[in-house]
């Protein structure tokens, strides 16, 4: 069954949106697999003025397109058709999927409590000012984190992030299966340690992570007098050996 033509604006007396056009301009012009640019992108909808939203937004409806943090095969303003998903240009397949539908209050203050009301992937809280801007106030949102759990399947799951961490960050995707793989690699030590950082939601310094971080300030003199320290210290120990 052929499709219907990405060009045209009108079905009938229904309207055909943006969205629904580049799917199957994407379908029919460029082909799975294929890579394609954003030069040909606003090329072919020019008469769109957020025509890489609405491919982003395909995402949302089971669409496979990498961008080069993707696949870093790609440059950076290339990305590649790998699938396509719902036939959204057919009435009823463009519904909102249920991820993005709108939260009450009560569902927002829940999440902002459980994420102890700062952001996750910064930490700043609600009105603090960030430490490269002293006019900007952070501004709390809730977003939507695609998580791919232990037994391969997605969920999407809210999670507390201020407005600057969540401009531009797109479709964020935690693989769970993979992060906990890591923990298992953990050395019995290294699975305390983490513990702890989680049951006080915070890490803590240890003495030679400020170490670390007052030497990589020092000057490249001041940096070859810790070296020699070190290195003297080391050499005190094995004569005491």
């Amino acid at each position: 069954m052929s499709l219907p033509s990405w060009q045209k604006k009108l079905d009938g007396n229904r309207k055909v949106g943006s969205m629904a056009r580049a799917a199957l301009w994407l379908a029919t012009e460029v082909g799975e697999g294929n890579i394609f640019t954003k030069a040909d992108l606003r090329s072919a909808f020019s008469d769109v003025a957020q025509i890489d939203r609405r491919i982003r937004q395909l995402r949302d409806y089971g669409w496979r397109i990498d961008f080069s943090r993707d696949d870093p095969s790609l440059k950076q303003d290339e990305q590649r058709f790998v699938s396509r998903g719902a036939d959204v240009w057919i009435p009823g397949q463009a519904k909102t999927p249920r991820h993005k539908n709108s939260l009450t209050a009560a569902q927002r203050q829940k999440v902002f409590q459980a994420d102890g009301y700062l952001c996750r992937s910064c930490g700043i809280a609600s009105g603090e000012e960030y430490g490269d801007d002293d006019v900007t106030q952070a501004v709390l949102n809730v977003a939507r984190r695609k998580v791919v759990l232990a037994d391969g399947s997605e969920e999407h799951q809210l999670v507390t992030e201020c407005k600057r961490c969540g401009s531009g960050s797109g479709d964020r995707e935690v693989n769970l299966e993979a992060l906990l793989e890591l923990v298992e690699d953990l050395s019995p030590m290294e699975r305390r340690i983490l513990a702890g950082w989680i049951a006080a939601d915070r890490r803590s310094p240890e003495p030679i992570d400020r170490l670390w971080g007052l030497y990589r300030t020092l000057p490249e003199e001041a940096r070859k007098a810790v070296a020699g320290a070190l290195d003297d210290a080391d050499a005190a120990d094995g004569m005491d050996d």
